[in-house]
């Protein structure tokens, strides 16, 4: 709980009704640990992709099919999973989007063949679609507005460094069973999640029975969070500037990001000659890195907004890391000890994760009560890039005899392009202005 005291600060409670309760807690924390399960099964494949390739026998091209269908999947159902958590509550949307790609990371271990080893990604890149838009839909529930950055920047740290542990971890495994009984393992993993997560939680904080008046009194009012009835807006939502800008940085962020999680342990065993554990351990400094920025950015964010505004502090943070994740990249390029340049690369995913607790704190403020549909918006957005991104590196390795230099030199001028969508973002404004 120390940490979720650091994340999220205590506010002052209502004078009349005693301490507050600190129930939105313990959902804070159920929200950070299935971010970690979540990257575990998405960051898995990647150190097993050499072990499936061999029995499989894959080649390149066909092996960035298998990283990119999970893009695509996960992109196209990213706004119906945040539109069903805005319409219905993420409680149940939520447990049946865990249970369903636990299912599908089972069975990654059970496929025989390129094509049913695409089919298996790409249901379960379907499944792992919802998951961030319906936490920032938990977040702007049970939490004041004042909380959201650092609790964004506590998701996002838990997220990379499941990510960034997930490599090593992954190899032991190996170890000591098949590839194919990992998967079934992590599987096991997110089911166990979904029960105690269905039993806890609830849709609107005022109903559950470990709240009281004071914590009440500290979220936001009802009429800002509450379940959607009636149509969406979507001619106001696509109509916003600010969210096709958003989705478009975030395509930038994602481009570049992509690559950590599915080329990276390739090109370090390929390139610069590591072994499979030193491997798995480099591997995982750019998400581990990428957890602290997520920290430093979350803690920097509300304490610039004092001098300057929110919306100019969020801008700030955000083409800073765009701008350091391109020069990190450009620097990385020209180092030839494996160790220092994978320390290069990691400031590279530090300054990437700047950006994340202001663009998933801006959908949260721009969405209000669609802050589900907003965030799957900027989401479906960033992981088209994402599902291109591999492929894009598979044929490129292909088309120019494994020239991985360029590969990079495309990912450094990408996250440029991010930094110039941040110039012309209105991050705060909501699309919903209520009299």
């Amino acid at each position: 709980m120390m940490f979720l005291r650091m994340v999220l600060p205590t506010s002052a409670p209502a004078a009349a009704t005693g301490p507050a309760t600190r129930a939105r807690y313990t959902t804070v924390a159920l929200a950070l640990s299935i971010a970690v399960i979540m990257y575990i099964d998405r960051v898995c494949i990647s150190q097993a992709a050499p072990l499936i390739s061999k029995d499989l026998g894959l080649s390149k091209v066909e092996m960035a099919w298998a990283f990119s269908v999970f893009g695509w999947a996960y992109a196209l159902f990213e706004i119906p999973g945040g539109w069903l958590a805005d319409r219905f509550g993420p409680r149940r949307v939520l447990t049946r989007i865990v249970v369903w790609w636990s299912f599908f990371t089972a069975a990654t271990g059970w496929v025989w063949n390129l094509p049913s080893l695409l089919v298996t990604r790409a249901l379960f890149g379907a499944g792992e679609a919802g998951c961030f838009p319906n936490i920032t839909r938990i977040f702007t529930l049970w939490l004041p507005r004042g909380q959201r950055e650092r609790a964004q920047a506590g998701l996002w740290l838990a997220a990379r460094w499941g990510g960034a542990f997930t490599p090593l971890l992954v190899a032991s495994i190996l170890d000591f069973i098949s590839w194919r009984r990992a998967f079934e393992i992590f599987g096991v993993v997110g089911v166990i999640w979904a029960i105690v997560y269905y039993s806890w939680f609830r849709d609107d904080p005022r109903t559950h029975p470990a709240v009281n008046a004071a914590e009440i009194a500290e979220l936001p009012p009802s009429s800002e969070t509450a379940i959607v009835h009636g149509s969406t807006p979507w001619n106001v939502i696509f109509s916003r500037s600010s969210i096709w800008l958003l989705g478009a940085q975030y395509i930038c962020l994602s481009y570049g990001w992509y690559f950590y999680i599915t080329w990276l342990p390739t090109y370090l065993r390929e390139t610069r000659g590591t072994s499979v554990k030193m491997g798995a351990l480099l591997s995982g400094l750019p998400l581990l890195l990428g957890g602290v920025g997520c920290l430093i950015s979350g803690w920097t964010i509300p304490r610039l907004a004092r001098v300057i505004g929110i919306n100019l502090a969020r801008r700030v943070i955000a083409v800073i890391g765009f701008a350091g994740a391109s020069a990190s990249i450009l620097i990385f390029t020209r180092i030839d000890d494996p160790t220092q340049a994978m320390l290069v690369l990691g400031v590279a995913g530090l300054f990437n994760d700047f950006v994340m607790p202001a663009a998933w704190a801006a959908c949260m403020d721009v969405g209000g009560r669609y802050s589900g549909t907003v965030s799957g918006t900027m989401n479906m957005m960033g992981n088209i890039a994402g599902a291109i991104s591999p492929l894009a590196i598979g044929y490129l390795l292909s088309w120019t005899n494994n020239n991985w230099p360029l590969t990079f030199y495309v990912s450094a001028s990408v996250y440029s392009l991010g930094a110039v969508c941040w110039l012309f973002i209105d991050a705060v404004t909501p699309i919903e202005v209520r009299d």
